[in-house]
């Protein structure tokens, strides 16, 4: 299981992809901002990219308001 850094903080994780990470942490895709490696990725590319050890993820949750 590789360890990511994800928002600052070391993880281990079982997912393979980021999309997989997403329902492993129970958050909405949906409403999601992915930084991989320093990269804002579409949310196209969530299933095409392979998670490995060390790779740093920023998730941010969209909100609506002013």
């Amino acid at each position: 299981m590789p360890h990511l850094t994800i928002n600052g903080e070391s993880k281990e994780t079982g997912a393979r992809s980021i999309a997989e990470l997403l329902t492993e942490l129970s958050l909405p895709a949906q409403l999601m901002l992915v930084e991989y490696n320093g990269k804002a990725l579409h949310r196209s590319e969530w299933e095409e990219v392979s998670l490995v050890e060390s790779d740093t993820l920023e998730l941010m949750t969209i909100s609506a308001g002013g």
